[in-house]
């Protein structure tokens, strides 16, 4: 309900779902905004190195020291329409976070936003991809496939989220960039072949923008998932399970920059700030006003 008691957007119903904390960039209220903050402190089916519920916030005190004006497309961030709901409240039932989420981004989603959630580990963004038309491609960037079925007894454990999200949006809709970790059993899966990894050996091979070329030619709508441990450990060594030979973050800078006018959401998770020198929430930080100064601009340009 609205302040004046109409149904106008979910706004009323979202700020009882979350806390009040903002990112530095984020002037506007939800009714105004176009981009929606928030974030999601859970780290509970982490196998490696937990500490990515501190994320959220640690992106956020990061995100004071950039600038907000962004030289590289010449866009001042404070004048995109940003909001920051804050931080989902904390708990530890995995099944429980991933239908908050799932409720979060439809109410976000119908209102013509577009989500940016900061996570918190990877197994949240099940919730988001519950809400994806099915006119739009997923583009993870993670290390590791992501396609057990299940680990650690668990469905919905951070090791499994690019095969529940095939099971929801069908073969054919993702593709994950940056893949140098697969177990036996996941190459094996019947399955593996309808999701498209790119190795980041073919990145480093061939170039990022080949990828990023048929990407853009193939699909209209996209929603970008974006694993910090995608990423090479020497620009973000604090993640859930390092995995070296990684993308640069220039690739990953690329991505989204040239993909960021067609991206309906986004997510950032597996940062663990227990493991930080400052560096990766930085990096984190610097890669959401890389997404909305980069898409803002375009607009601009194509008015």
């Amino acid at each position: 309900m609205g302040n004046n008691g109409d149904a106008k957007d979910h706004a009323s119903e979202l700020r009882d779902l979350l806390s009040l904390k903002k990112i530095a960039d984020a002037k506007y209220e939800y009714e105004e905004s176009d981009y929606v903050i928030f974030g999601v402190p859970f780290d509970n089916t982490s196998s490696y190195r937990r500490g990515s519920k501190y994320a959220p916030d640690s992106i956020r005190s990061a995100y004071v020291n950039l600038e907000s004006f962004e030289f590289s497309y010449h866009f001042d961030l404070l004048k995109a329409k940003i909001a920051d709901l804050g931080d989902m409240e904390e708990s530890e039932d995995v099944e429980y976070v991933v239908d908050q989420v799932e409720r979060i981004t439809r109410m976000i989603f119908s209102d013509g936003k577009i989500p940016i959630m900061l996570g918190g580990e990877h197994s949240i963004t099940v919730g988001a991809v519950r809400n994806l038309p099915k006119d739009v491609h997923m583009v993870i960037i993670d290390a590791h496939s992501d396609f057990r079925d299940s680990y650690m007894g668990n469905k919905f454990n951070h090791a499994c989220v690019t095969k529940r999200s095939l099971e929801i949006l069908g073969p054919g809709r993702i593709t994950s960039i940056g893949t140098r970790s697969v177990s036996l059993d996941e190459y094996q899966d019947p399955d593996f072949d309808k999701v498209e990894f790119i190795p980041s050996f073919n990145v480093k091979e061939y170039g990022i923008d080949r990828y990023i070329n048929e990407i853009e030619r193939k699909y209209d709508k996209i929603y970008i998932s974006i694993d910090m441990d995608g990423i090479d450990p020497a620009y973000a060594p604090a993640v859930g399970t390092p995995e070296p030979f990684g993308l640069t973050d220039y690739d990953v800078r690329r991505i989204i920059e040239r993909l960021s006018h067609k991206t309906i959401g986004m997510d950032i998770n597996e940062f663990s700030p227990l493991y930080d020198n400052g560096n990766t929430s930085m990096l984190a930080g610097k890669l959401m006003q890389v997404f909305i100064a980069s898409r803002e601009r375009y607009r601009i340009e194509h008015i």
